[in-house]
């Protein structure tokens, strides 16, 4: 079902002394009437900025390692950096030099994709963190649990990959059982949900208040609360600048648990 139009938008004569209250930001900010619909389907903005995400993190590589030179020219100096800042920041720090390299590509390609996918929230035109959507977070958790979980058996074969997703330690004792209803619930429910949530949770807020203080600007752009819209407005600025920090920190917490994740798969004890 697509979003009531009259939800999306804003009365721009909808100020303060014009007879409104203040039109605060609620869910219906993260609602887009469908660019197009198939069969059922709605392709609405958030998918297009996915999409053109994917795009512009596969184009920039493609072109940056496309045709590499000895001699590194500007754009591929720029792609080895961001590609070695995860490899060995975040991988070979997580899993290992040995066993971490074959992973490095998923880690990059799920980095710069969360980042570009956070960073839509402060581009002009687009101004909306694609992240701030559960069902990105969750797609991409999902993709790090599948290939934890298959790698986990895959390591350790049936019983073993068991064995390690539950903790299991028989030098515990009488407290195993307990350990092992702990882990199975810690592992497999828990921790692809906050996985998921703590993205999502993150670019949510970031975004709402955001769009507050971006309405509470022009709300206040009237008779003597201009005085106050530039208080707003700074606020705005100020909310922008410590977005940049939080998408980057997002984007590298993300692939840092990921790495974490399946370097347990890896590891002999969970």
């Amino acid at each position: 079902m697509s979003a009531d139009p009259q939800m999306l938008a804003f009365d721009p004569n909808c100020q303060l002394f014009s007879g409104c209250g203040f039109p605060a930001p609620g869910l219906h900010t993260f609602l887009y009437e469908p660019i197009f619909t198939v069969n059922g389907f709605e392709f609405t903005k958030p998918m297009l900025l996915a999409f053109v995400s994917s795009i512009l993190v596969v184009g920039f590589f493609w072109a940056a390692f496309g045709k590499a030179k000895l001699v590194p020219g500007k754009l591929q100096m720029i792609g080895e950096a961001g590609y070695d800042f995860v490899r060995r920041g975040v991988v070979y720090e997580i899993i290992g030099k040995k066993d971490g390299e074959k992973y490095v590509p998923l880690m990059v390609s799920l980095f710069f994709f969360v980042w570009l996918l956070n960073l839509w929230s402060i581009i002009p035109l687009a101004q909306f963190p694609v992240t701030s959507l559960i069902a990105f977070p969750a797609g991409l958790a999902l993709i790090v649990y599948v290939t934890w979980v298959s790698l986990t058996f895959k390591k350790h074969g049936f019983a073993g990959g068991w064995k390690n997703i539950l903790g299991y330690d028989k030098n515990l004792g009488p407290i195993l059982p307990l350990v092992m209803i702990l882990e199975f619930f810690s592992n497999l429910i828990i921790r692809p949900f906050t996985h998921a949530v703590r993205l999502f949770a993150n670019m949510f807020a970031g975004h709402m208040l955001i769009v507050m203080f971006s309405l509470a600007t022009w709300y206040l752009m009237s008779g003597i609360g201009f005085v106050y819209a530039g208080a707003s407005f700074v606020m705005v600025m100020v909310m922008i600048v410590f977005e940049l920090f939080i998408q980057a920190v997002q984007a590298y917490v993300f692939v840092l648990l990921a790495s974490s994740y399946i370097q347990g798969a890896l590891s002999e004890h969970h």
